[in-house]
Order: C-alpha cells, then structure tokens, then sequence
C-alpha cells in the first residue's frame, strides 16, 4: 500500500494568483466552514476573525490571500465561480461588512478581521488559524497550513498524511522514481500507461478522459485569453502585458475564431527557431499574465509556475505534431502529474518551503519529462529528462517584488518552458544508464537545498529582487 497522488491533485483548475497563497487559503476558509457545519456551530456564530502568519502574511496583500479568505468563507468554488463574479463579492463583504453563507445566514465580519502576523508557526511557512465567535465566545478555531499546490492540512496532520491516502492496493505504487522505472522495464510500457493503470483504480476511463480534457481546455483557454488581452497587470508594478504583443506579430494576418482554430492558424506560421522560442515564450507568459490578473488557470504544480506545462504541450502541438490529438494530450498530463508526484512525496512543491525550485524547477521537470514520452523516449530517458530540467533550477530563489506574481515570476515560466524543451532533447541523446544523477538523487538534493536556503530567499519579499527593487520606485 502507497501513498496515492492522483494527477488531479496535481492539476488542478482554479483561480490566480498563487495556489499556495490564494487557492490553498481558499479551500482551508471553505473547509473550516464546513467543519462548522459538521459540529453545528455554524448557526451559533456571530462574528469571525482569520489570522494569517509568516510567508502567508508577509506575501498576502500582493497573492490575494485576503480576497481568497473573503471567498472561501462565502463557500464560492474556486473551480467553477465565474471570474467575474469575484470583485462582486469581495465588493459586497467589504461594504457591508458581513459575510454571507449558503443558506442566508449572515455574519458580521469587520474590514480589520483578518489580521497579519509577521511570525511563522512551527508546522509550516503558510499558516492560517479561523476563529468563529458567538456572544463574545469564542466557539471554534482551527488553524490550517498551505502546503504547495494548493493542497492544505491541519496542525495535527502528519506531512505524510498531507493528502487522505486512499485504502487500496494500487498495482504500481510510486514513491520513488527509481519504482516507476522499474515498472516500465519489467512491464515494458511507458510512463504514461502505468500512471493510468493506477488512476483506472479510482475513477472509469470515461471520467478519466472527461477530467484530462477539462484540464487541457482550461489550459488552452487560458492561453488564448492572455494572447488576446491587453493593458497593466493589477497591483501596483504597472507591469505591462507582453503576450498580447508578441502574439499579434507572430500570428500575423491569419485568421481564426475559437482555440480550436487557433491551433491550426499557428500551425501555418513560420517556425525559424527565434519564432520557436518567441512562441514558447508567449504561451507561458500568456498563462501568468492571466494568473497574475486573478484569472482561472490550472496548478500544475502551482499557479505561479502554472505555464509552463500547457507552453511545452502547446509547442509539442504546434511545432512537433501537426496531428497530434487528445491521446498525445492525455499522454502528457499524465506523465507530468506523476513526476509532479514524486517531488511532492520526496520534497515540496511548495515556494514558502522550497524557493521558486519548488515551484518553476518541479514544473519544467514535469514538462521535460512529458515531452520526452512523446517525442518516442523511454522511460529511463522521461527520468533523465525531468533530472536535468530540476538539476539547472537548483537554489532557485522565491523573491517577488512587492508580494505580487509578477516580477520575475511571470519571466520565469517562460524560462522554465524553454529548458524543459532543452532537457528533453538533451535526454533523447543520452543513453540514461551513463548519467551520473539520477532523478531521485536531484530530489533528495532539492530538499536538502530547500532545508539549507535563507528564509528570506522562501517566498517572503524580504530579500533578492523583492528588496532591490522597491515596489515604490517601480
């Protein structure tokens, strides 16, 4: 029996700017609400209060954890709120200072009752405690951590218990990556069809294929929302959107009506390797322009690296495979989510724990080794791939000016998105048994640098680029 991380908790559809700051945040105010229900408190309750501590406090107002609590509490879905709908609620909480739970019921809950604390908890860097009060009592608190990808825990969790591990004997259980190549050896079949052989365990084939392409079609239109929008990201930088730009003298005259279409008009275009890496550049630029805007995008592994898988799916699409369809799509999601998997188990994926290698490093390892699968690599070669991309991220450091997901996260998965391109051609013309690193040895030296890495350097604008340049001089 194995711990279980399925894809779709890998990837996952929800709304930027950060799965650790926002979405994670998000969930923990919707489940604190819902324990409130299970405990019949939640009639009781008159007024509540959310503290926030260390990198969730210090990042907070620039990653919209108090909007994601404001929503969370108001038990929207991050997966399927219309986007639009946000700023009407966040608007109306703010104004009259209440909140509003399904089924009417209304709490008082002021504009200073959510409070930032500079101090980190023992657990975690992102930690959260809800208090629910009734007459002045204090009726309920339960504090949760953002651990990465969205994925939350409580207090008295254990890390390996991060996610429910499901009771099931899996035919392929994976903690490491060594298993997952041996497995494809002696079953000789790629990465990908062992990954669904274990997923088949939790849900039909049909659900599986339903769930894959949702995810994808988010990409997708994510992608084509950031090439078609223009104008300054939200949150002070002034940073202006560079997607649409580059998109509009890449795509030329050629015409189109849907994403569907606009795969086939960029099909038509030239492909000089400048244009290759200008193309790459503006899928992933595009998603985190979107994120950064509080758009919907997938985790994969996290939102602020949320580009660089669908960048280097959507390059193997236009560029490698004209005919390429869903099979190689739902290939690729695979492999990427259990690769993502594997970090998660072994390290973190988390930017408050790890730095951006957690984050950008994890994802253009994911998007290497995915590629490489579909590119005809064996499954050694998908490792190998996927070791290299981590390998040139290590010490990766997480120092966003002013808290927002912009300066130099956005950059960053366009950088990410070429070196795992890079990683997989390099690993399709390497024979794996003579690499000298392994992948779980790029892991294990991941974490240990995670471990290592000065405090300011995860996720807290308190060093790096986050304090040589001043958000008031920007």
């Amino acid at each position: 029996m194995s711990q279980f991380i399925s894809v779709f908790d890998m990837l996952k559809i929800g709304v930027g700017p950060s799965s650790s700051h926002t979405l994670g945040p998000w969930r923990a105010a919707i489940a604190w609400v819902q324990k409130l229900k299970e405990t019949n408190l939640l009639d009781a309750l008159d007024k509540v209060e959310v503290n926030l501590y260390g990198s969730l406090s210090l990042t907070g107002k620039g990653h919209a954890t108090d909007v994601a609590i404001l929503l969370g509490l108001s038990e929207a879905d991050p997966e399927y709120i219309p986007i639009e709908d946000i700023a009407i609620i966040v608007d109306r909480i703010n104004t009259q200072e209440e909140i509003y739970f399904k089924g009417g019921k209304k709490v008082s809950f002021a504009k200073n009752s959510i409070k930032f604390n500079r101090e980190f908890l023992p657990f975690h860097a992102n930690g959260m405690t809800f208090k629910g009060f009734s007459n002045g009592k204090e009726i309920s608190i339960e504090t949760y951590f953002s651990i990465g990808g969205g994925f939350i825990v409580q207090e008295d969790n254990h890390l390996e218990d991060e996610i429910e591990i499901n009771k099931k004997n899996f035919p392929y259980p994976i903690n490491r990556a060594i298993q997952l190549e041996e497995y494809c050896e002696k079953e000789d079949l790629q990465i990908s069809e062992i990954v669904l052989l274990n997923e088949l365990e939790l849900n039909s084939a049909e659900h599986i294929d339903k769930e894959l392409r949702r995810i994808w079609d988010t990409m997708l239109e994510c992608m084509y929302i950031g090439c078609h929008t223009e104008g300054k990201l939200p949150g002070g930088l002034n940073v202006k959107r560079r997607a649409f730009n580059t998109h509009e003298k890449l795509i030329k005259d050629t015409s189109y009506t849907s994403p569907e279409e606009w795969i086939t008009a960029i099909r038509s275009t030239e492909v000089k390797f400048r244009e290759i890496l200008k193309w790459v550049s503006c899928f992933a630029l595009s998603v985190n322009e979107v994120n950064a805007a509080l758009g919907r995008v997938v985790t994969a592994p996290t939102n602020g690296s949320a580009g660089v898988i669908p960048a280097v799916l959507m390059y193997y699409l236009v560029i490698e495979n004209h005919k390429a369809d869903f099979n190689q799509i739902k290939k690729f999601l695979l492999v990427a989510g259990e690769i993502g998997s594997i970090f998660k188990k072994n390290a973190t994926i988390s930017a408050a724990m790890g730095g951006c290698q957690a984050e950008i490093g994890v994802s253009s390892a994911m998007a290497a080794a995915a590629l490489t699968e579909l590119l005809g690599g064996s499954a050694a070669q998908c490792l190998s791939a996927a070791e290299i991309a981590m390998e040139h991220h290590l010490g990766l450091t997480c120092d966003p000016i002013g808290g927002l997901v912009q300066v130099p996260c956005i950059e960053r998965n366009s950088m990410g998105a070429i070196k795992a391109i890079h990683a997989a051609e390099i690993a399709l013309e390497t024979n794996p048994k003579e690499s000298l690193v392994h992948l779980d040895n790029v892991i294990d030296t991941m974490w240990e640098t995670a471990k290592d890495m000065n405090k300011n350097y995860k996720e807290t604008s308190e060093g790096g680029l986050a304090v040589t340049v001043r958000i008031v001089d920007c």
